[in-house]
């Protein structure tokens, strides 16, 4: 990984080509998750977050990049309507890790919005879309723009959908580096990292939710569904944040 190091930022002053980029995610899936995660920290810009959902797994990406970034940004984006569960687990985390955890926010309420709106996520696809934007996207475009974010982290892997299959590990776009340190684990590589680790799932896992979100556009997996459509009624996995 050395000549990657020393010849990053000459790449960096030029145009980042999908070659060098490819090139260098060839390189990053020969090593271990914590030494991408120690090559990001040490060759990427250093203005750096990583956001969080506090889902089922996400107790394990927090533990790996707090352990080689200590004090890094953990972003939340409360919609105000996560499970009663999931907010319980960011203020469990947050102390069992000393977790430096920003909750973040739209400016308009969510009672406010359901006055304004009615209730979007009953409206179909572009209800869904309008409420992801306003809850979402808006707050978490706010941030990267206020702190002048240079490197964001996130858990995302590949099996989780079909939206996500050809996701890399490393990818630039506007300038803003995306890490995904786990992109090509399984649900057991993660699992035994959070036993590893003395983590545990989301509590939300052993009622049989495989995928977390808002309460009212999540729902428990069942037979012969695939993770993604337990996630707003099946009619999209991404809520635009990625």
């Amino acid at each position: 990984m050395v000549e990657i190091k020393h010849s990053f930022y000459l790449y960096l002053k030029k145009d980042l080509t999908k070659r060098i980029i490819l090139s260098l995610n060839k390189q990053l899936k020969a090593l271990t998750v914590l030494k991408r995660i120690r090559w990001s920290f040490e060759t990427l810009p250093q203005n750096t977050i990583l956001s969080s959902s506090f889902g089922i797994h996400s107790a394990a990406i927090l533990k790996l990049i707090t352990y080689q970034i200590p004090g890094v940004y953990i972003i939340v984006i409360d919609t105000g309507y996560l499970f009663k569960e999931t907010y319980r687990f960011i203020e469990r985390l947050t102390l069992k890790l000393k977790l430096n955890t920003n909750i973040n926010r739209s400016n308009i309420s969510s009672r406010w919005q359901e006055i304004r709106y009615g209730k979007l996520w009953n409206k179909g696809k572009e209800g869904i879309v309008l409420y992801n934007k306003i809850n979402k996207v808006k707050p978490m475009n706010y941030i990267l723009k206020k702190h002048n974010i240079n490197t964001w982290f996130a858990g995302l892997r590949n099996e989780q959908s079909k939206s996500r299959t050809n996701l890399l590990a490393l990818n630039i776009n506007n300038n803003l580096f995306k890490m995904l340190p786990i992109i090509d684990l399984n649900g057991r590589d993660v699992f035994f990292l959070l036993r590893r680790n003395m983590l545990n799932f989301n509590p939300l896992w052993n009622i049989g939710y495989v995928s977390l979100g808002d309460a009212h556009t999540t729902c428990i997996y069942k037979a012969g569904m695939k993770e993604e459509d337990t996630r707003f009624y099946g009619i999209k996995r991404e809520c635009g944040l990625h």
